[in-house]
């Protein structure tokens, strides 16, 4: 299996890092292929614009980065770093995305990183998402820390429930573009655990990779369960993170 992870850290002694390099040492223990893109060590560019484009845009009159990305796909165009991160991605059998919850969501470097490397014509198209999408067949995991506890990410927890706060990328992100999303892992405040309760942590996260093949994908709603307007069908209960049936 070859697996691509995604890591977005500044530090390299950060418990993130620590992932990560647990994610290596047993995924590669196991016989898989693993290629890590360090963001932050990279220099990683996570503004999408123009620049993405090697050649002349396809409207020089007004910027659409969805339009462009499509183009540059087409025609070979979409700049040298993309196209590096595309062919990683490509040959990837497992995505794991690796970073600290910030703000409720991925740090800035990493949701840069999904802006431009899931180019419309590549990660995306006309026809082809959920159940259609580009990556059908692969699959993904989110391992993450937060700053609190697991009780504020409880379902009445007052950050909200951890599923509902992780949507955008398990639903926005991951199923949007066909991947079978897996239950995320998540290190809850290793910044004010114990050695103790870190090291259980990493166990755990090791323990999670080396039963993945016995691990059921989180539930998304099938387009079977959807009515013309893209909204569930009448009678269809809302089993998600965050739809509910009005």
């Amino acid at each position: 299996m070859n697996v691509l992870i995604v890591y977005a850290h500044p530090e390299p002694t950060s418990f993130n890092a620590a992932m990560k390099n647990v994610a290596v040492e047993t995924l590669s223990g196991l016989g898989h292929e693993v290629t890590v893109s360090d963001l932050y060590a990279t220099g990683w560019n996570a503004v999408a614009g123009p620049a993405d484009m090697t050649g002349p845009p396809s409207d020089g009159d007004r910027f659409s980065l969805a339009r462009e990305q499509t183009a540059a796909m087409e025609t070979g165009t979409i700049a040298p770093d993309i196209a590096a991160e595309q062919a990683k991605l490509g040959a990837a059998d497992l995505l794991i995305l690796q970073f600290p919850i910030w703000w409720f969501g991925m740090p800035a470097i990493m949701k840069g990183w999904a802006d431009r490397v899931f180019a419309r014509g590549f990660a995306y198209t006309t026809g082809r998402k959920y159940d259609t999408g580009m990556f059908r067949g692969k699959r993904a995991i989110v391992a993450a820390t937060t700053g609190t506890s697991a009780d504020t990410y409880a379902p009445d927890g007052i950050d909200g429930d951890i599923l509902a706060v992780l949507w955008p990328v398990h639903n926005g992100l991951l199923r949007y573009t066909g991947f079978d999303v897996l239950p995320p892992c998540v290190a809850y405040m290793p910044g004010r655990e114990s050695p103790e309760v870190r090291t259980t942590q990493l166990s755990t996260w090791a323990d999670r990779l080396r039963t993945l093949d016995s691990t059921e994908p989180l539930f998304f709603h099938p387009a079977s369960d959807y009515g013309p307007n893209e909204r569930l069908r009448p009678g269809i209960p809302a089993r998600s993170a965050v739809q509910r049936n009005v």
